[in-house]
């Protein structure tokens, strides 16, 4: 089967290695891909928000599957489409993508279903936002309602933070997702992340990941699109997993279905978990990036077969083997990420770890010039490593980290520090 997989990052590169150790495939193509994803699948070189295209494309090729990685593409309705086309799609569609793309739809969601989360606001004038913000206690947490390219959530501290907040997002600082905003009590806890493959109406579960949000180590700095993760979850414990499966992910499938929206593809749940209960943060429609970096090293089954029957609703008796190993993964980061970062730098040392089953360089913002890898985005690799627990998986991470020569990057040094505290 050949298969045309949407993205270019870190998350993308994770798939495209997956998909292609898959007996199943016949060609593998990405659009737009990376320096790292060329060496395993072919450049497709569309444009995909041209979804004629893209259908003619998959035409042309003779495309089985389509495996859209990043949110935008299908908040944009490119599924719908490919689907008319009578193409097969792993990722939901427009209206089903609203759970990661309007944080109140989400919210309202939850609130009618009887689905953990923080109590909330949601506002489409900064009047009433502040007014509601009076009554509340701080810290409190401001978002654009729409998609943000992760900018737009502020935690404030104080009442004139939040009043910022809610300014710079009706005064258009982060385009159409601003036009309403989304205030929400502030959660105190353990963040998890849980993901689970959905056909519509069944789901199964996929392994646990945690991430790290802030830019330096011991979680300080600003918040990034994430800067590592590692798999499993300590916290997430087989009871913890079962709470959520039974009041999160299947009551959010079956409202869905239920709203005539029904969702196929990765639901991924944010967490917070306190006093061992889980409360959803967010759903995003996709994996996580690094998330699905640690979970692509630990799944021992064929992600081909299991990504197919997700899309053509065949999910029931499915089941996933991981091996039992950890995965943890380093996010590289151009220098002065996630504020303005310099373009163009070269990255040397990253033929180390090829031969390795151990460890694994993810390419997210590369491209190449010549024999040359040059950065070419805020977050640029993802150096990812297998061990027996999650503090050999960081030793071997690490030691591949400090393999690369890239004088204009810079990692936390502390991935993983959470489960490594705990002996796990």
């Amino acid at each position: 089967m050949n298969v045309l997989l949407i993205g270019g990052g870190g998350r993308e590169h994770a798939l495209a290695w997956k998909l292609a150790q898959s007996p199943a495939l016949g060609r593998l193509y990405c659009a737009p891909g990376n320096a790292g994803i060329a060496d395993v699948a072919e450049p497709a070189g569309l444009d995909v928000a041209d979804h004629a295209a893209v259908a003619a494309f998959c035409t042309d090729k003779r495309i089985g599957l389509i495996v859209v990685g990043p949110e935008a593409p299908l908040v944009a309705g490119l599924t719908d489409e490919l689907e008319a086309a009578g193409i097969a799609v792993f990722g939901p569609s427009k209206a089903a993508s609203a759970l990661e793309g309007s944080k109140g739809y989400t919210k309202d969601l939850c609130a009618e279903y009887g689905i953990p989360t923080a109590a909330y606001g949601r506002f489409t004038d900064a009047a009433s936002a502040k007014s509601y913000l009076s009554g509340q206690a701080l810290p409190i947490v401001v978002k654009a309602d729409g998609l943000a390219a992760g900018k737009g959530v502020v935690i404030a501290e104080t009442r004139a933070e939040a009043e910022d907040a809610i300014e710079a997002c009706f005064q258009g600082a982060f385009g159409d997702a601003g036009a309403e905003v989304v205030i929400e009590e502030f959660l105190t806890g353990e963040e998890a992340s849980f993901f689970a493959l959905v056909d519509g109406e069944t789901a199964l579960p996929l392994a646990t990941a945690q991430d790290h949000k802030r830019a330096y180590d011991g979680d300080q700095g600003p918040n990034t699109g994430g800067m590592g993760a590692y798999s499993p979850a300590p916290v997430m414990t087989p009871d913890l997993c079962a709470r959520v499966m039974d009041e999160i992910v299947l009551p959010t499938v079956k409202a869905m279905k239920a709203r005539g929206t029904p969702f196929k593809g990765v639901l991924y749940a944010g967490l917070m978990i306190r006093d061992g209960a889980p409360k959803l943060i967010e759903y995003n429609v996709r994996f996580g990036d690094p998330e699905a970096q640690v979970l692509m090293m630990r799944l021992k089954t064929d992600l081909l077969p299991a990504l197919l029957a997700t899309a053509q609703g065949r999910l029931g008796g499915m089941t996933l083997a991981w091996h039992d190993d950890a995965a943890l993964c380093v996010v590289m980061a151009a220098k002065g990420y996630p504020g303005a970062y310099e373009k163009g730098t070269e990255i040397e040392g990253l033929d180390a770890e090829s031969g390795s089953d151990d460890a694994v360089v993810f390419h997210a913002g590369t491209a190449r010039d010549g024999n040359r890898i040059l950065a070419a985005g805020g977050r640029v690799l993802g150096v990812t490593a297998r061990g027996a627990d999650i503090a050999q998986a960081q030793a071997r991470a690490y030691a591949a980290v400090d393999a690369i020569h890239w004088p204009g990057g810079f990692c936390r040094r502390d991935i993983g520090w959470r489960a490594v505290k705990r002996g796990t």
